[in-house]
């Protein structure tokens, strides 16, 4: 109804010219969700999941040893069908210390519990900045709004970006990167393997060259069952890692929305759509969602992207993967292009 779109587009402008975010409503001590951020019955958790379904595992990769060939073999093969079957995996001994991991955390954490002042030199809705804090990417009446706000900051294989991050979690972030590239790396050359193509293939098309960190806090939700954390999507690059605190992300398998059981200690990666379009289909860009499970404590998570720093070059089905039995299924696409379509 065209007077109830235009009172929710003034709720969502209100709410964005505050540059407050989720947690400023958060502090301002609401006890009732705003209407902009309720979500259809349908697209919540408690009418399609299923309670049995949460006892399924996502596949571990265990990373030890990963130089021994016979345990290099059982990785590869692992990570093939995790990559085909579930599109995601967790993986532990990974080499990124614990403690790096919860200082990260907590440097996010500190951040987003600034106050407002401190926070809002920094929220913009100017996607082409390389740092910026928004709540809310996607904003617009037609889509309800998530309960999480977000700090972006993009293009870090560039080290002068560093300097652009807010000085209360920068040294963190840029300490996690540092393990964060090495591990990027050794999948680069494992997911080559998986495909039966040599170790630095994907490395050679600057498949996993560029990387770019989504910072997300979800504040404490009056009403957590009327909304979500993140809508159901599948990333745009190559592979996600990601760093999270707390329980919430649901994946879908098989058309069931599943819990992915956090595992001690793990990263979580996940195939994301240009792997399953250069694999001709082979890997599997699984859609993903985060719900908001009832807490007295807010939610931490960190996405790191990783994908090409070409903008402008054509990727498709890997010639090596296509054959008269196995015809490509898919178009050559221009990264860049693919974003526009999809995201803007």
């Amino acid at each position: 109804m065209p007077g109830l779109d235009h009172e929710l587009e003034e709720e969502m402008k209100q709410f964005d010219e505050t540059k407050a975010g989720v947690k400023g409503l958060v502090d301002s001590g609401v006890t009732k969700l705003p209407r902009m951020f309720k979500h259809p019955p349908e697209d919540l958790p408690s009418l399609n999941h299923n309670n049995g379904i949460s006892n399924l595992q996502v596949p571990v990769i265990d990373l030890e040893d990963v130089e021994d060939s016979e345990t290099r073999s059982k990785i590869i093969n692992d990570l093939r069908k995790a990559a085909e079957e579930w599109g995601f995996f967790q993986i532990v001994n990974h080499s990124v210390p614990v403690g790096v991991m919860d200082d990260v955390l907590k440097g996010i954490r500190r951040f987003h519990e600034q106050p407002q002042e401190a926070k809002e030199v920094w929220y913009s809705r100017d996607f082409t900045k390389k740092v910026n804090f928004v709540s809310n990417a996607e904003f617009k009446v037609s889509l309800p709004a998530c309960w999480r706000d977000t700090l972006s900051c993009k293009v870090l294989e560039d080290e002068h970006n560093f300097e652009a991050i807010p000085e209360i979690c920068r040294a963190e972030i840029k300490e996690y990167m540092r393990y964060l590239v090495q591990l990027k790396d050794k999948l680069s050359k494992l997911i080559s393997e998986a495909l039966g193509l040599t170790s630095d293939y994907l490395d050679n098309l600057r498949c996993f060259e560029s990387r770019s960190l989504a910072c997300h806090y979800y504040p404490v939700c009056p009403e957590p069952h009327l909304t979500l954390g993140g809508h159901k999507h599948s990333d745009l690059g190559f592979i996600t890692l990601l760093l999270r605190a707390s329980e919430g992300l649901q994946l879908l398998h098989q058309n069931v929305w599943i819990d992915v059981q956090p595992v001690e200690g793990a990263l979580l990666a996940n195939v994301s759509d240009m792997l399953q379009i250069i694999t001709n289909g082979k890997f599997k860009s699984a859609e993903h969602r985060v719900v908001l499970p009832p807490t007295l404590e807010p939610l931490t998570s960190i996405a790191c992207f990783i994908g090409t720093d070409d903008l402008q070059k054509l990727y498709g089905p890997l010639k090596e993967l296509i054959s008269e039995n196995n015809p490509p299924i898919y178009k050559e696409v221009v990264f860049g292009e693919y974003v526009k379509r999809y995201k803007l």
